[in-house]
């Protein structure tokens, strides 16, 4: 881990246990500790611990192979780091309000002795940084370690099925999770949404929007998304296409200033 991520962690002390577990500032606090993996569903990557409980693992997006339009060995190889990790230690979750998602899955970071499962996957290079718009916790923690598996290769990052994608070659993935850099040439506000465009032409180039219900996550993080302008930014999320590829973005925090 880089020596901003082990500044930013704090001991807390799991009473079911035996020994203290460092976990990050940033991933709340303890909501089951001393847990045990059952099984990974093989679809979700969901964990189901013995309890009963089921885990769904807060910030990230794993491998889908078709459904990412991309070889299935990466989502195998991702389901078998996620069942070894989990084995190899008593399970501590952690999370946030709200807790639960909408199949009474608990959203979760999850910690198995010094394994932060979230981080181990982004270094390993078998998940990349998927945030909900009302649980963007340890967001720039997770941004930062799948940067540095994407700047040396590892995992997804050496296939160009999971490429950064250009503005330019977007609109060939309609209805799929990517990634996209490139420079903000304007930004306008009509009737409360904003649009980011990335060319000319509106009716066909990349724009990435922000619904007028969301611009509320903008103001509370301080951020104009007019601002963007003239801007080099990453974003992240699911592409659509209206008038052109779209990627709607409900949370600053899914978007990369590039300095």
């Amino acid at each position: 881990m880089s020596a901003r991520f082990l500044a930013s962690v704090v001991t807390f002390l799991v009473l079911d246990c035996a020994v203290a577990v460092a976990l990050p500032r940033c991933a709340g606090p303890v909501k089951l500790a001393n847990a045990h993996l059952a099984r990974v569903d093989e679809k979700t990557g969901v964990l189901n611990l013995t309890g009963g409980h089921r885990v769904h693992l807060e910030g990230v997006r794993l491998p889908a192979g078709a459904a990412d339009r991309a070889p299935v060995e990466y989502a195998r190889a991702a389901l078998n780091a996620i069942a070894k990790i989990s084995r190899s230690d008593a399970l501590t979750l952690t999370t946030t309000r709200p807790e639960l998602d909408r199949y009474r899955r608990l959203r979760a970071q999850a910690f198995a002795g010094e394994h932060w499962l979230q981080a181990d996957l982004l270094e390993r290079g078998l998940a990349r940084v998927s945030l909900a718009p009302d649980r963007t916790e340890c967001a720039s923690e997770l941004l930062a370690i799948e940067a540095r598996a994407r700047q040396t290769r590892k995992g997804i990052w050496a296939s160009p099925d999971y490429a950064v994608r250009s503005p330019l070659d977007i609109g060939r993935h309609v209805g799929t999770f990517q990634i996209v850099e490139g420079t903000v040439l304007s930004a306008t506000n009509k009737n409360g949404r904003v649009f980011l465009n990335f060319g000319d032409n509106w009716r066909k180039d990349f724009t990435v929007t922000v619904d007028p219900d969301d611009m509320a996550n903008f103001r509370r993080s301080g951020v104009d998304p007019k601002s963007y302008s003239g801007q080099t930014i990453r974003v992240r999320g699911w592409v659509q296409s209206h008038y052109g590829p779209e990627i709607e973005v409900p949370t600053p925090q899914s978007i990369e200033v590039i300095k």
